[in-house]
């Protein structure tokens, strides 16, 4: 049986922030992008919220880096992966 460890939520969610920050995004900016309302995408980034699967991914490909950076799993910032044609 494999352990899994569990993820800190706080490095997701500090991630997201700085990540935002770094673009000079607002969260009303964000929200807009998501298809989602501002007090829902601060509660993303508060904790207040848990943040779905599609969201991480979009957030992903809106900041060009890779699932396992957004998560915290890892502190390097790979692009985000692309289908091929």
């Amino acid at each position: 049986m494999i352990k899994s460890q569990a993820i800190p939520e706080v490095d997701t969610l500090t991630r997201i922030r700085d990540l935002r920050e770094d673009h000079d995004y607002t969260q009303e900016y964000l929200a807009k992008l998501l298809h989602i309302g501002q007090r829902t995408y601060s509660g993303y980034e508060c904790g207040k919220r848990r943040i779905p699967l599609d969201i991480l991914i979009d957030l992903a490909r809106v900041y060009n880096v890779d699932m396992n950076y957004i998560c915290g799993l890892t502190n390097v910032k790979r692009p985000f992966p692309h289908k091929k044609q």
